[in-house]
């Protein structure tokens, strides 16, 4: 048999999609299914940082003490807030944003390229930038206030009452140019000649927009709605640099408090629970926009 022939029955064969799968299911396997696992019979034990190996069977102990805390539930609520005005003002930015960008204008590849700078930005980098805007006596911020003659010297970071806010503007500034890069790729596929016979027919931008534009780029943002949703949820590492959950756990969300339980209170088994609530919250949010698509979908039959 020849190479030709050998490569063409091994294309050809029905164990093909089999292997070309096993290296994506050996990796979710090692890395994510066994990890999840671990943390899901963790979550029901009672385990110290310093001795992993060692796990006392605690049932739904752990559970019952998150759910009996005030400052677990404070910080549900935190993380709720956080993460609709991270979807909201993501998307509206972006949303926004892309419509400008679609519109023709000289110097629009620039732009374009301009404002997807943010996004690429590391969140190192983010924080650096934030910490200097925030600062009381030298930050733009502050200098902007006393240029409109609001005296104040008060660092947002370091203020309960505003330093989520602080943390949100951070976070928009990063995200929404990936919205609008991804809506925008989506608005080059609503069909120029509909544009067109709406605006014959006495259309206005709104109502063009309202019947052309958005019933196309629906999916596409619903999409771009739950990815942010999740990455909200699981969102670390910017939050951490700027306040680290406070001040007096004003910016303490999920993500933190588990870091917080395991990694600082050395408590493992406290911290997967936490883990595993934020992941039945995902997974809720993923069903339901599942559902959500799928009666978008019977709808445009």
């Amino acid at each position: 048999m020849s190479a030709g022939k050998t490569t063409e029955s091994l294309l050809t064969s029905r164990w093909t999609p089999y292997v070309f799968m096993a290296p994506v299911f050996l990796y979710l396997l090692l890395f994510d299914f066994i990890p999840l696992v671990k943390e899901f019979y963790l979550s029901f034990t009672s385990t110290s940082l310093l001795t992993p190996s060692v796990n006392k069977w605690v049932g739904l102990d752990n559970y019952r003490e998150l759910f009996s805390n005030r400052d677990f539930l404070h910080s549900l609520w935190i993380t709720a807030v956080y993460t609709i005005a991270c979807v909201v003002l993501a998307i509206g930015a972006g949303l926004g944003t892309a419509l400008l960008l679609d519109a023709p204008f000289l110097g629009r590849a620039v732009a374009r390229t301009l404002v997807t700078l943010p996004w690429a930005a590391p969140p190192v980098a983010v924080a650096l930038i934030f910490t200097w805007i925030y600062n009381a006596q030298y930050g733009v911020f502050n200098y902007v206030q006393r240029s409109l003659g609001i005296e104040t010297f008060e660092n947002w970071l370091d203020t309960p009452d505003h330093a989520l806010t602080a943390i949100l503007i951070a976070t928009i500034w990063q995200i929404f140019p990936f919205s609008s890069v991804v809506i925008l790729a989506a608005l080059q596929g609503v069909p120029k000649e509909l544009r067109e016979s709406a605006a014959l027919d006495g259309a206005g931008a709104f109502d063009i927009f309202r019947a052309v534009v958005w019933p196309t780029i629906r999916p596409t943002v619903m999409l771009l709605a739950l990815f942010i949703t999740i990455w909200s949820l699981r969102r670390f590492d910017l939050i951490w640099l700027l306040t680290q959950g406070g001040p007096i756990g004003a910016t303490n969300t999920l993500v933190i408090d588990l870091y917080r339980r395991a990694f600082v209170y050395r408590d493992l088994g406290a911290g997967a629970s936490v883990g595993m609530v934020g992941l039945c919250i995902a997974f809720a949010i993923t069903l339901v926009h599942h559902r959500l698509s799928s009666r978008y979908e019977l709808k445009g039959r």
